[in-house]
């Protein structure tokens, strides 16, 4: 799915009005209709209904969905903020007049000055229609102690394509507490790009999309920065494997990972290579990991450093389609001297992951080391460890795109919506994953997978965005045996084959 920027979102609106025949009042017309079938889904016996409405189309959109609510029987109270008198936009007249035609009987307070707030409770649901997309400073006054006074009911909120006060794109400045905490966010057609900032869960709650008809060709030739990956973008991009092939097809992946007391890691993402479908399958690892590898992995071979403790060398008895480094790998001195020296004059691809980003940590030069197109998957501790350390996800996502492209690598940064940030500067974010998956060894699994996927001939790009997705699906499998709490890596790993199965539906 494609995720717009504010300013391209109302150039769709504007094409789907001025191409498609359609009017702005039939648009706010469907997204009232979808609003209040959501809040009638939520509706109880001890339920109560109170409106917000702003001066402009967010302030329309409420005001319609009063209007059906009001046809269908029910009475919400009803709040519309045109302070001075001559704030609303034509739409937001119009919807203001048709609500009082429509139900004259309403309670409806129409805020010119004065404004005494009604109480509200738990049992109340709240339509937060106060301010969209197009607000352009942060609340304050009166408004500000608006939705603090909205926050403080525990009234359930719903806001209207966005929580008022939020912006649609970057919020550098955000002070959360002078904004709408929403508990569900209907968007309009689209995701927002600060939906996926960790910062704004509070403020965004759950969020569903209301598909509301935008011009479908005006979507398809607008370019977005950013995309939400979903199983048929996915889906697309997998090979299903042919009739006639043998494990020679399917690439030889190298994975050097492991260190003494830390075998697991290398265990976990051979795991993963496995059961993504590489074809061979080599672990590069101390000595001291050679029994616990052969006997917990038998189908994956095993190669030893010169080291019965960590590797302290990597030199590599043949060639491999791709290599992936970093689990369990430690940071001791040597070992960072073995990746500078595995990585000097490498020019084919690698994958970057957990000790081997601390070994980048604590060496930065090794950045400049990295062969281009290369993928490094840091959580955000291991990010800030090497990049500096950063306020919040957006900042965070800022630096990423910037040391992407400058680098000209690929960085997987993970979190609820991992995203693969490529050095064009865009953004893919991921749909798949849960909470379970917080756990130990997780994320080598994904290193392992991602290794698999590049041996296997897919570009780096590719095997990023669908090792990803494959993982976090693998790991909402697991969760729906184990639970939320009871999830492990091995769970993850086991689960990857059921993963591909599941996207390719095969």
């Amino acid at each position: 799915m494609k995720i717009f920027t504010t300013d391209q979102i109302n150039k769709i609106d504007r094409a789907t009005v001025e191409n498609e025949g359609i009017t702005s009042l039939q648009l706010i017309e469907r997204v009232a209709e979808s609003v209040a079938a959501e809040v009638v889904s939520l509706l109880s016996a001890q339920s109560r209904i109170a409106i917000f409405a702003g001066p402009g189309n967010n302030g329309a959109d409420a005001l319609a969905t009063a209007r059906i609510l009001y046809q269908q029987g029910l009475q919400p109270e009803v709040f519309l903020f045109n302070i001075g008198g001559d704030k609303l936009n034509a739409e937001c007249r119009i919807c203001r007049d048709l609500l009082l035609e429509a139900a004259p009987d309403a309670i409806f307070t129409e805020v010119i000055k004065q404004f005494n707030r009604p109480h509200l409770s738990p049992n109340h649901i709240v339509i937060d229609g106060l301010f969209g997309t197009g607000l352009r400073e942060a609340l304050s006054g009166g408004f500000r102690e608006l939705v603090k006074y909205i926050d403080d009911s525990r009234a359930f909120v719903i806001s209207i394509d966005i929580p008022s006060g939020l912006f649609g794109d970057w919020n550098p400045n955000a002070i959360h507490r002078n904004m709408m905490h929403a508990d569900l966010t209907l968007a309009v057609q689209f995701p927002h790009l600060s939906f996926f900032m960790a910062e704004n869960d509070e403020v965004v709650g759950r969020w569903k999309v209301m598909d509301i008809g935008l011009s479908s060709s005006e979507i398809r030739k607008t370019t977005a920065p950013f995309y939400l990956v979903e199983r048929n973008d996915v889906r697309r991009l997998l090979r299903q494997r042919p009739d006639f092939c043998s494990k020679d097809d399917f690439g030889s992946a190298l994975l050097v990972a492991g260190s003494y007391g830390m075998m697991g890691a290398a265990v976990l993402a051979a795991r993963g290579a496995l059961r993504a479908g590489v074809g061979k399958v080599t672990v590069y690892s101390p000595r001291c990991g050679y029994e616990i590898l052969q006997s917990s992995t038998p189908e994956a071979m095993f190669v030893a450093s010169n080291s019965d403790i960590h590797i302290s060398s990597i030199r590599l008895p043949h060639s491999y389609s791709t290599v992936g480094i970093g689990p369990g790998i430690g940071t001791a001195d040597a070992t960072v001297d073995a990746l500078e020296q595995f990585l000097t004059g490498r020019n084919e691809p690698v994958i970057i992951d957990a000790d081997a980003l601390n070994c980048i940590a604590k060496r930065q030069s090794l950045l400049h080391r990295l062969p281009p197109q290369s993928v490094l998957t840091p959580h955000a501790g291991e990010f800030d460890r090497i990049f500096g350390q950063q306020p919040n996800s957006e900042a965070r996502l800022v630096k990423a795109i910037e040391m992407a492209r400058y680098h000209n690598v690929l960085i997987v940064l993970k979190g609820r919506y991992t995203t693969i940030v490529r050095p064009d500067g865009r953004l893919y974010f991921n749909s798949s994953g849960n909470p379970a998956m917080a756990t130990p060894g997780s994320g080598d699994v994904l290193t392992g997978v991602i290794t698999a996927l590049m041996a296997q001939g897919y570009r780096p790009e590719v095997a990023a965005l669908c090792g990803v997705y494959i993982h976090g699906v693998a790991g909402d499998l697991a969760a729906e045996t184990q639970g939320q709490y009871g999830v492990t890596a091995g769970d993850i790993a086991a689960n990857i084959g059921r993963a591909f199965k599941l996207t390719l539906n095969v």
